[in-house]
């Protein structure tokens, strides 16, 4: 299961890297796809939340490194 989880986020990181910098939509997108790996992993529903509202909250604005 960690594999799992592991992989769908290296490819969703691998997404946003080509991003030379993250707007409100890349990151949504790209947030949507992370809560959806974590709670198929059965990580708690609102650790999800809390994760996603703040690294949405951080990310927007932010130059992606290569």
């Amino acid at each position: 299961m960690l594999e799992a989880i592991s992989e769908r986020l290296d490819t969703i990181l691998r997404k946003i890297k080509g991003e030379g910098r993250l707007t409100e939509d890349n990151i949504k997108e790209s947030m949507a796809e992370v809560r959806e790996a974590l709670l198929e992993a059965d990580v708690n529903f609102k650790v999800v939340k809390d994760f996603i509202r703040k690294v949405e909250t951080k990310a927007i604005g932010t130059e992606v490194l290569k």
